[in-house]
């Protein structure tokens, strides 16, 4: 069974950075898509971005223009750079498979506060 771990997240202020990571415990993590999905509090899980096995990316209009997805297959990782944060990307965030998450990590908690 493939098991995902999230890191990399933390408090930061309005206008800061921070990349996440996933690591995936499988060398089949290179054929999927996988998506970076958060969950605020009180809200639904909502997916952010995603990376095909190739590469192409996507994004949700609230994150487009500020957040980067990139994939590292030989390290069976994907990552989440995240730049110009606001108060309303805080949640905990997650990867999995994309389009269908079928396994979830732990998350990792990013908080965006002055």
């Amino acid at each position: 069974q493939v098991q995902l771990v999230e890191s990399g997240g933390g408090l930061v202020q309005p206008g800061g950075s921070l990349r996440l990571s996933c690591a995936a415990s499988r060398s089949i993590f290179s054929f999927y898509a996988m998506g970076w999905y958060r969950q605020a509090p009180g809200k639904q899980r909502e997916l952010v971005a995603h990376i095909t096995s190739g590469g192409s990316t996507n994004y949700a209009d609230a994150v487009k223009g500020r957040f980067t997805i990139s994939r590292d297959n030989a390290k069976n990782t994907v990552y989440l750079q995240m730049n110009s944060l606001k108060p309303e990307d805080t949640a905990v965030y997650y990867c999995s498979t994309y389009p269908s998450p079928v396994i979830w990590g732990q998350g990792t908690q990013v908080t965006v506060s002055s």
